[in-house]
């Protein structure tokens, strides 16, 4: 791996660029730069043949093409080496029938996992290595999520925030809890604050309208 961007001492935060690397995949050498235009799910777990993130491949295998109708990119990572990375895919195969159609980086120095924030400077295995990244296409981290090892990540949860960042990023909507694409969306405050006033309706803070 090489090209590395780091973000210096701090972990990264919504908002900030996503570091750029050259890496090996399972579908040849790629740059996360190269997915610019397109939404990423950029995701790692802590190492290959482990059971909780083989069914999480094979959830995402599946719902490949729902990522794909929303223009998202699917990325993995693991420390684990290319060769490695062929054999459990090729395993997952046989085990369930289903192709993972992504590509899966190889990190086996963890200077990936320690660019993002992943992992610190000190650690000696890849157990923390459980982060979900949602890159915009101008390449900039728009949420992230971490799990424990113990917990299988939500493929139907994924699709729901590539939807509701795609659709809240023209600002002129948000999207409450719970949100599905086609359910109401909420109207952003126009009042800012510290200038409220008795004369503004009750609900100026939260207003519904529907999504057309």
């Amino acid at each position: 791996m090489e090209n590395t961007v780091t973000t210096g001492d701090r972990p990264l935060r919504i908002g900030d660029l996503a570091p750029n690397f050259r890496a090996r995949t399972t579908q040849g050498e790629v740059t996360l730069d190269q997915f610019r235009g397109r939404w990423v799910v950029f995701f790692s777990h802590p190492a290959d043949f482990t059971p909780v993130c083989t069914s999480e491949f094979v959830a995402l295998a599946k719902a490949a093409p729902r990522f794909a109708e929303m223009d998202c990119a699917l990325l993995g990572l693991s420390v684990d080496s290319l060769f490695s990375h062929v054999a459990w895919l090729n395993a997952i195969r046989e085990l369930s029938g289903v192709e993972v159609p992504f590509p899966v980086v190889e990190d086996p120095s963890m200077a990936i996992g320690r660019a993002y924030g992943m992992l610190d400077e000190k650690a000696a295995d890849s157990s923390a290595v459980r982060a979900v990244y949602f890159i915009d296409p101008k390449g900039v981290i728009r949420a992230m999520n971490w799990y424990p090892m113990s917990v299988g990540r939500s493929v139907d949860e994924m699709l729901r925030m590539v939807a509701a960042l795609r659709r809240s990023q023209s600002g002129d909507a948000l999207t409450p809890a719970d949100w599905q694409p086609g359910d109401d969306v909420l109207v952003p405050p126009v009042v800012p604050q510290g200038r409220l006033t008795a004369a503004l309706p009750h609900d100026w803070f939260y207003r519904l309208k529907a999504d057309r």
